[in-house]
């Protein structure tokens, strides 16, 4: 017989269930009334960790310079029908409406939401335990074999042997009874049990008492994926309370916590059902829900409805309860990955893990219309859109020709060839055998730049798998609309950004010198959160880096562009970059990490974006946060970014008398830009203590003897409402401030040298 237990101390009882789950919610009572109230004073987007809002917000198809985009978009208040945004219908989309019912401003959805509930449903059945200690419980198939339940509904393969689950057991729409498909249960197939996690998954048989074929009811695709769900949203439970007809509570419970292992979640209604799966909007099973939590008295013990100390005998309608408790999904299947088993179970275990590669019955996606639906195990791949950046992060170990690919938890893929490459995705984005047709090269950037009329023009795609670039394409589309939505917000509130920058530095005393930095430094950092990638196309161009005219300038040149000229240029550029990336895996195989790492630089240098890093990528070896901190990117014209390449900045003595570029002048020495000195001042100067001692540490960085020029610059050309613009829309993205534009009089005050290997 197939069997395996995971050992666990306390016995799995459904009083030891409950006793367990209240003592987990009275100790989460500090951190889960914080959660509260975050959620009513600021929302969704706040009450949870910004790592993993991120993830939600990626495998939406969405991110957070778009979600804060719709969130401070004024609307009319009490809409009722539609979307509370003022956008033309060709620009609405389903990511728009699931964002704004994320961040609670709409609570409508679309029809397709309902049509997929009633999909997945199929895959949930009624367990009944027949003899001794019989009951009822929920379950739910995980592969086209294996039902997914309680461990206290089925606490041992004797339980299980004498126990049948039925499906369709539920009433048609006029109300009548349909006629459920009954499936005996097979432990002696597979039976794995976890008293700890209190789950339990078992073989059901393949055919039904009159013949009914399992395969007809599918399975539910179940994923150990991060993003699936953050504290504040609401879950959708699909069961069959006390063994009644199938009944579903849509959006009824609010998760307020999340545990390491367990989920609990609120409703004004009633308790769920044991062994019923939970869903996001998405239908995507996020938890096993295994207990109430119960009200207790003051020895720690369940009370019933009637005050009286709950009995198993009672039944579960009868506790008394506050909240209800799932078990992570993920946990789920981390604890049933480690079992060891081996030969005919091992393969049935290994579906759960697997199955979701070719689509189930009732598991194929839906339309986009549900609600954003990403790509699940088990459903064709969705058009989540994919980052218009390629990080690539080259590092030594694997041995030549080996070929492995793994997704990790940030949504990044590894390709494992003779070294290890990290190429940055949404987590929701393609598979990684699709990555991208061809593309031609592109020429190597020239020593000085190409003409300030056109941008960089790359061929379309050959024929080829379409999903990267369609994906890059929606990518744009999303920044666009994020543009868009900026252009009734007011372009910077003054007092309102004066209070915010009070309440900022309340806890920084200028007492100068290397203190100051020091607290600074502290402040920047501790206060850096989240940490978005790089990603000037949704991030710098939509909004941050805007002009009064709603204008975008090269802060070299001062060249005026459109910020959808610049997305699209950038879009264009995505798409070579990635092609190449495909050409380089399969034409450089044999290479060793020092060529492919030549390789990258130069494309990225071949193929550079139109944004500007003020402290260039090599100096910090193109690692994030720095990479993707706001405060020093800036639109820049390619021919300008190309020209500047990673010279430090310096002051020409002859510079007004000189013969300049548009973007300024270049020499061995250094370079120094036409327009924009004082704003590249002040932004490195932040880099400096946000990031000390990471610059100066090689040589053609910029050296501690040429602090004075960053000064003289700061000093010359005052902060502009351009610059106090920036500070304040990268805060509600970052949650960090620029100190040297908003108090430019510390600048003389600071003791810079501690920032310098």
């Amino acid at each position: 017989m197939a069997t395996a237990e995971l050992a666990a101390e306390r016995e799995s009882a459904y009083l030891s269930q409950l006793t367990m789950a209240a003592a987990r919610y009275a100790n989460r009572t500090e951190q889960r009334e914080r959660n509260q109230s975050v959620l009513e004073t600021r929302g969704v987007l706040y009450a949870d960790t910004p790592e993993r809002v991120e993830r939600r917000l990626a495998r939406l198809g969405a991110d957070w310079s778009l979600a804060r985009a719709i969130e401070l978009t004024p609307t009319e208040p009490a809409a009722t029908a539609g979307s509370t945004l003022q956008l033309p219908p060709e620009t609405f989309t389903s990511e728009v409406l699931g964002l704004e019912r994320l961040i609670g401003r709409n609570n409508l959805t679309p029809v397709a939401f309902l049509e997929a509930g009633v999909e997945v449903s199929r895959s949930v059945g009624r367990v009944t335990i027949s003899g001794p200690g019989g009951g009822h419980g929920t379950g739910f198939m995980v592969s086209p074999s294996l039902l997914l339940t309680n461990n206290h509904v089925l606490r041992g393969a004797p339980e299980a042997s004498r126990s049948k689950v039925a499906f369709a057991f539920q009433d048609c729409a006029d109300g009548s009874p349909l006629v459920p498909a009954v499936f005996p249960l097979e432990p002696h197939r597979f039976f794995v049990t976890d008293r700890a996690l209190d789950f339990s998954v078992v073989a059901v048989a393949s055919r039904g008492a009159q013949g009914e074929a399992l395969s007809s009811f599918g399975w539910l695709a179940v994923t150990a994926t991060q993003g699936k769900l953050v504290i504040g949203e609401f879950v959708n439970i699909i069961q069959h309370p006390r063994g009644e007809p199938k009944q579903i509570a849509l959006r009824d419970n609010q998760v307020v916590d999340v545990l390491e292992r367990f989920l609990h979640y609120e409703s004004d209604t009633r308790e769920g059902s044991s062994g019923s799966p939970v869903f996001n909007d998405q239908w995507e099973v996020v938890a096993l829900h295994h207990s109430a939590v119960p009200k207790t008295d003051a020895e720690g013990r369940p009370l019933s409805v009637d005050g009286t100390v709950w009995r198993p005998e009672m039944g579960e309608q009868q506790v008394a309860w506050r909240a209800n408790e799932g078990v992570r999904i993920s946990r789920v299947l981390e604890a049933l990955h480690k079992v060891p088993l081996t030969g005919e179970a091992a393969r049935l275990r290994d579906e759960v893990f697997t199955a979701g590669l070719t689509a189930s019955p009732v598991t194929a996606a839906p339309s986009a219309a549900a609600g954003s639906l990403p790509a699940a195990p088990g459903a064709a791949a969705s058009a989540s859109a994919v980052p218009l950046t390629t990080a690539l992060a080259v590092t030594d170990g694997a041995q030549a020709g080996s070929q492995e690919r793994a997704r990790t938890a940030d949504g990044t893929v590894q390709v494992t060839l003779p070294l290890r490459i990290t190429v940055g995705f949404d987590a929701s984005s393609s598979p990684p055998a699709t990555l991208l047709a061809a593309l031609p090269a592109a020429a190597p950037a020239p020593a000085a730049p190409p003409p300030l009329s056109s941008f960089p023009s790359f061929p379309p795609s050959p024929a080829g798998p379409p999903d990267i670039a369609s994906s890059v394409d929606r990518s744009a589309e999303t920044a666009l609309l994020n543009h868009r939505l900026t252009q009734e917000r007011p372009y910077y509130d003054g007092p309102a950004d004066a209070a915010a920058r009070e309440a900022y530095y309340g806890d920084v005393h200028t007492g100068g010198g290397d203190a100051l930095r020091r607290a600074l430094t502290e402040l920047l950092t501790d206060t850096h959160t989240p940490r978005p990638r790089y990603d000037p196309t949704k991030l710098v161009y939509p909004w941050v880096d805007l002009h009064k005219d709603r204008k975008l300038r090269s802060i070299y040149s001062g060249r005026t562009f459109t910020a959808e000229e610049l997305i699209r240029a950038d879009a264009a550029v995505a798409k070579a970059r990635l092609a190449r990336v495909r050409e380089l895996l399969l034409q450089e195989s044999t290479a060793g990490p020092a060529e492919f790492a030549a390789e990258f630089d130069a494309l990225e240098k071949s193929m550079p974006f139109n944004c500007e890093h003020v402290v260039p990528q090599s100096w910090f070896a193109h690692r994030e946060p720095m990479r993707g901190d706001l405060h020093h990117l800036f639109a820049c014209e390619v021919g300008c970014n190309s020209f500047r390449g990673n010279f430090p900045y310096v002051d020409f003595p002859d510079f007004m008398e000189a013969v300049r570029d548009d973007c300024g002048m270049r020499e061995d020495v250094g370079f120094e830009p036409e327009q924009g000195k004082g704003a590249a001042a002040r932004a490195t100067l932040y880099f400096l203590l946000r990031y000390p001692r990471e610059v100066g540490d090689a040589v053609r960085e910029f050296p501690k003897e040429r602090l004075p020029v960053l000064l003289r610059w700061h000093e010359s050309e005052a902060v502009t409402e351009y610059e106090r613009h920036r500070n304040a829309a990268i805060a509600q993205l970052q949650g960090n401030r620029n100190p040297l534009i908003d108090h430019p009089e510390w600048a003389r005050e600071i003791d810079f040298s501690g920032v310098w290997p």
